[in-house]
């Protein structure tokens, strides 16, 4: 109260219009996109993106900064109802409306002068609290005065407020944890702040760009009812990816639902889910430019060209069938895809799906989770991804199969965001066992009919498409998907059918609420079991009968083996033989050898280290880290960002993934009691893998064997704290930013459609 006093007296009352004082001139507006806006991509957003930025302050657009900060948790996995949604651009328009939902400003609403505008701003007030700290004189910042877990306090002190956090939280600044800016970042962004933070949007979009948009508006909002059905289906499938038309995705476009048609201000509609009753007669689908910086997090690249669209226009309108009816947006129906779209062929949809395999997969990881350990604890650390040949009787599994098995499958989010956890998964584990059974029962009569199960069983991408072979990697509470089967042969793999892919979009994306309650989430969770081991017996089908058993078994070594039992009974014990031609009794081996010859036309080796532009030696001693296991591997974090440089330039940069062995995947609350860090191993990939590096790591190239010798040599925490001293920029070190310029460099020039800015919410203190 007497902060807020001080503050008035000396200022002004606050209010949301003060900020309409600020000039918006033609200096202000290059000076923001030209000299501010690089230093909040490279110094702030990596750390203030997406729902886990600290406070909900999002610094990847002017709207979210404008929004400003709340001490509300989006991760808050122990309340009892869903909370109010707080997406940036969805659910509020304005300041004034997220004010409404307690936001506090962290720009200064009282009267614009100069010493109001740092004074009275929590983005001047960080920054300058961190300058003051100066350079850190220790390696390792003292935990008694730095807190880098996740689920740490947040302090979020609105600017009232900062007075007290600053005595009391002396070495809070901005960045957090991480070197203070330059003088040159700093001067400018206090220049900036002080003439008012104006903020403009990027320059004008290119006409050719919106003659695009124009042109595929109209393909998004015909008329018919079949029409409108497409439709419906494309957007709730894409609705998180960045589209785009030009050849450096320089412009990206999100597919929003509004209420007025193309050619008119879009009037977007905000609802929970993509499915959510839009409550109006008519829905148009829009293309909107998007104006944030490019995370990489959250950025999933599609490019919409003649040849997509030619794809998409043979599947859903030169197939021969008839939409007589829209489809309900009632909860239990808009939520099961198989009521929905029951109208449209299963093999159109699948084709869809197929198409962009790695943008569907990836959508669940780089989704509304951000922080996903709820999703992807229920996953592997690394798992090679098959699916099953659409042009394939089995696949298809049949529209009217699927029709007859649509109650079968449906998925929690019927639920809402309000779920009981227990009652709801014996309802739904019971509609997974009837589901199965009707699949078994089908495979039987294929194989009566003499229609073996092979590799043949397997897509091969039509011997064009790379997404035909997926790699997923986790790491904790994060994932990868990649193209291609990157590094050793993995523990398990999954081999996904049409209903399978579908399931996981509308349980994990679709369905997904990140604000939902506690029972809403464990629910996810617990049915993503279901769907993890659905993919695991569809490869061991594969495997000869005799063997599949064996093989479960290891997988899900001291699991209960109640709940797995009673959910594959049916599958497990199908009479059904499998027709690959063995040649050896390492049947899962031998199997991963034939299909990656099945689909060796299509894969993807970008991630292999002999694409590396290192020498021969080099790469060598890289891929020597493939055969250790256990103490060597286990003190290393989740992801280790390698740079390694010849005669000062950069070379190459490697991930260090870190797979932790599990006993089993069905521990929901203990995960540590499943653990195995003596069969813990890496995956060494050339690029970068993951979105949330935990350590770089900076070497000569003519030293990369000596720094895989001493990697195998660690066996205690001091050994990996001797390899950081030699090798590691850790978050101390005065030389991170300039090395974490390079890695942002290196890996845009790399992968410059899939780039984006990395996350340092995870970076280790060690």
């Amino acid at each position: 109260m007497y902060a807020t006093r001080d503050l008035d007296q000396a200022f002004g009352d606050a209010a949301v219009e003060n900020r309409a004082d600020a000039s918006v001139t033609v200096a202000n507006a290059d000076f923001y996109q030209d000299q501010v806006k690089p230093i909040l991509e490279s110094r702030c957003i990596s750390c203030h993106a997406c729902y886990d930025a600290p406070c909900q302050i999002k610094l990847t657009a002017p709207q979210g900064i404008e929004r400003g900060g709340s001490k509300l948790k989006v991760y808050e996995g122990s309340r009892l109802l869903a909370a109010s949604p707080t997406r940036l651009f969805e659910d509020a328009q304005t300041t004034e409306e997220w004010r409404g939902k307690e936001f506090y400003p962290i720009l200064n609403e009282r009267g614009q002068s100069p010493a109001a505008n740092l004074q009275g701003s929590v983005m001047y007030r960080a920054i300058a609290l961190r300058k003051s700290q100066g350079d850190v004189d220790t390696d390792v910042l003292p935990a008694d005065q730095y807190d880098f877990s996740l689920s740490r306090d947040s302090q979020c002190p609105a600017i009232e407020e900062y007075n007290d956090f600053e005595a009391s939280h002396p070495t809070w600044g901005m960045p957090y944890g991480l070197p203070e800016l330059t003088n040159r970042e700093y001067n400018i962004l206090t220049t900036w702040l002080a003439k008012g933070a104006v903020m403009t949007a990027p320059k004008d979009v290119p006409a050719e760009i919106l003659s695009q948009v124009d042109k595929w508006e109209t393909r998004f909002n015909g008329d018919s009812m079949k029409e409108r059905l497409v439709n419906r289906y494309i957007y709730e499938h894409i609705y998180l990816y960045s589209l785009y038309f030009d050849e450096q995705a320089r412009y990206t476009f999100k597919l929003v639902r509004s209420t007025t048609p193309p050619g008119e201000p879009i009037e977007r509609i905000a609802t929970r889910r993509p499915y959510g009753d839009p409550q109006v007669d008519r829905v148009y689908y829009r293309l909107w430019l998007d104006p944030e910086s490019r995370v990489q997090k959250t950025f999933i690249p599609l490019r919409l060209d003649e040849a997509r669209y030619q794809r998409w226009h043979n599947w859903f309108y030169e197939t021969d069938y008839k939409v007589t009816q829209m489809a309900s947006y009632a909860p239990g129906d808009a939520s099961n895809p198989f009521k929905t779209f029951a109208q449209i062929p299963a093999n159109s949809r699948y084709r869809f799906l197929l198409d962009h395999a790695q943008n569907t997969i990836m959508s669940f990881i780089k989704g509304p989770v951000c922080r996903g350990q709820v999703a992807v604890n229920v996953i592997n650390e690394q798992f090679w991804v098959y699916f099953v040949d659409p042009d394939l009787d089995f696949h298809n599994i049949g529209s009217q199969f699927l029709v007859e098995n649509s109650s079968a499958l449906a998925l929690p989010a019927s639920q809402s965001s309000n779920a009981l956890p227990i009652s709801s998964w014996v309802k739904y584990s019971e509609k997974q066992k009837s589901y199965l059974a009707s699949k078994t029962q089908l495979m039987e009569k294929m194989v009566s009919e003499g229609k073996g199960i092979s590799e043949k069983l397997v897509w091969d991408g039509d011997g064009k498409n790379p997404n035909a072979a997926l790699t997923v990697m986790r790491h904790f509470d994060n994932a990868t998907v990649q193209k291609g089967l990157v590094g050793p042969a993995p523990k398990t793999a999954w081999v996904i059918d049409y209903p399978l892919l579908e399931r996981i979009h509308y349980l994990l994306v679709a369905g997904f609420d990140v604000f939902g309650n506690v029972g809403h989430q464990l629910i996810t969770r617990l049915y993503m079991d279901f769907l993890r081991m659905e993919g695991e017996m569809n490869f061991l089908m594969l495997l000869p009968k005799s063997e599949r058993l064996a093989v479960r078994q290891y997988w899900y070594r001291d699991a209960d083996d109640t709940i797995k039992d009673y959910i594959f009974s049916d599958l497990i014990k199908a009479d059904v033989e499998s027709s690959v031609e063995y040649e050896s009794t390492d049947y899962q081996a031998e199997l991963f050898d034939i299909l990656t010859q099945r689909l060796e036309p299509v894969l993807v080796h970008d991630s292999d280290i002999d694409q590396a532009n290192i020498s021969d030696e080099a790469k060598e001693a890289l891929a020597s880290g493939h055969l250790l296991q256990g103490k060597a591997v286990s003190f290393f974090p989740e992801i280790a960002l390698l740079l390694i440089e010849r005669d000062g330039k950069s070379q190459a940069l490697i991930s260090m993934v870190h797979n932790r062995a599990h006993s089993n995947m069905n521990s929901l609350l203990d995960e540590d009691s499943a653990l195995l860090p003596d069969e813990d191993t890496f995956v060494i990939t050339n690029g970068v893998m993951g979105d949330y590096p935990n350590v770089l790591l900076k070497v000569d190239e003519e030293d990369v064997s000596e720094f895989m010798a001493a990697v195998a040599s660690i066996s205690s925490e001091a050994d990996y704290g001797e390899l950081l001293a030699t090798y590691g920029v850790r978050r101390t070190d005065s030389k991170f930013w300039e090395v974490s310029d390079e890695v942002a460099r290196v890996n845009q020039q790399m992968a410059p459609l899939a780039s984006g800015i990395l996350d340092y919410n995870r970076l280790e203190n060690r």
